[in-house]
């Protein structure tokens, strides 16, 4: 069994409860608020640009060229499919880049960055590469399994269509064997480390849905001061 076929079957069960979320339920069915589906975007950007960010940090880090390109290619060049996709619902929902800096970082995404960043400075590039596979597999899984759906929103319409279509099919193939190159090269003791990295991210994926759906807030946000 690859290392990967032991991460799928262990966070399958989790990733169930992503695909049963009713934030991804109603976005296929085209009941989902469009209020609803803005802040979940607003968010996103600000997950996908520390989330690009760590791509070519770990690029730096990583000798074998062709890992380095996969890496580099997951940045979220200006010419990347999901940059231009996600760019074009910015552009539907007026959501402008001032109004996405002036939106602070919900719980959510603030622990699922963090997270990430942690994987990398206080472990390792083998664990910061598992911690970014959830991101590209879950997605490429809702795409798939709701790509024979047709979602009476257009633009929920284009946000299914992305994930299913075979530009990320290839990036998540790509990650899936990057991770299990990694996990060939260093001990069981790091192998143990990158899954349970990998189990955190999948963990903040189902965060993240409730997060969007709930339009989570900070505690202290209702507190009078």
């Amino acid at each position: 069994m690859k290392f990967t076929d032991d991460l799928y079957t262990t966070a399958k069960p989790l990733w169930q409860k992503s695909m049963r979320h009713p934030f991804i339920q109603e976005l296929a069915a085209g009941t989902l608020p469009l209020a609803t589906f803005r802040y979940y975007l607003k968010q996103d950007q600000h997950y996908l640009m520390e989330f690009g960010k760590l791509h070519e940090i770990i690029a730096a880090k990583v000798t074998n060229p062709q890992d380095k390109a996969i890496l580099l290619a997951g940045a979220g060049a200006e010419d990347n499919e999901e940059t231009l996709i996600r760019n074009d619902m910015l552009n539907q929902l007026t959501i402008s880049q001032a109004e996405i800096a002036a939106t602070p970082l919900s719980p959510a995404t603030y622990k699922y960055v963090t997270h990430m960043y942690y994987e990398l400075n206080a472990g390792s590039p083998a664990r910061a590469i598992a911690a970014l596979l959830p991101c590209y597999w879950l997605y490429s899984n809702i795409g798939k399994q709701l790509s024979q759906a047709t979602s009476p929103v257009p633009i929920y319409q284009q946000f299914i269509d992305g994930y299913a279509a075979d530009a990320f099919t290839t990036a998540t193939t790509d990650m899936i064997d990057l991770v299990d190159r990694e996990s060939t090269a260093v001990d069981a003791a790091e192998q143990v480390d990158m899954k349970d990295a990998f189990m955190k991210s999948s963990e903040y994926e189902l965060e993240f849905w409730e997060m969007a759906y709930t339009k989570e807030k900070w505690p202290y946000e209702s507190l009078s001061i």
